[in-house]
């Protein structure tokens, strides 16, 4: 809009710009003017109201007589519920303790491999469990069946 009034007020394109104009009597010029021009209004009227109009107040649900109580209430509130709220939880989260374990499993598992690569170890034992206590069925109980390996 400030562009569009600048544009107007250039002297080249004032003059072009006349059938713009919805009646006779007004001029872009003096649209142009009237839109940026301000005035200092003063104001000699005695109003005979026996006391000054406010605006109407809506209450934030805090407190339905006293405007400033009600303000207050909601402004704590509202400052509580984001510091409090969410601040302070991701602070808390953040700095939480690891419950599911995954970073002392990880650092468990490094542990133990060099621990085995260190001594010569295989890195995964292939007698995790004894073979004497591994039942397999036997050769007619497989039959048919086909064993991929």
């Amino acid at each position: 809009m400030s562009t569009l009034l600048r544009v107007v007020h250039s002297q080249g394109i004032k003059n072009r710009l006349t059938f713009l104009a919805k009646s006779t009597t007004v001029k872009v010029h003096d649209v142009a003017k009237r839109l940026v021009s301000s005035t200092s209004k003063k104001n000699d009227n005695v109003s005979d109201l026996p006391y000054p109009v406010q605006k109407p107040w809506i209450s934030y649900g805090f407190d339905y007589k006293n405007k400033e109580v009600d303000r207050h209430k909601m402004h704590l509130t509202t400052f509580v519920c984001v510091t409090i709220g969410l601040v302070l939880h991701a602070f808390i989260l953040g700095y939480m303790p690891d419950v599911t374990m995954k970073d002392w499993a990880l650092r468990e598992a490094f542990l133990q491999l060099r621990y085995r690569e260190e001594n010569g170890l295989p890195l995964v034992n292939p007698n995790v469990i004894d073979p004497s206590k591994v039942i397999l069925p036997t050769d007619e109980e497989l039959g048919d069946t086909e064993i991929i390996i």
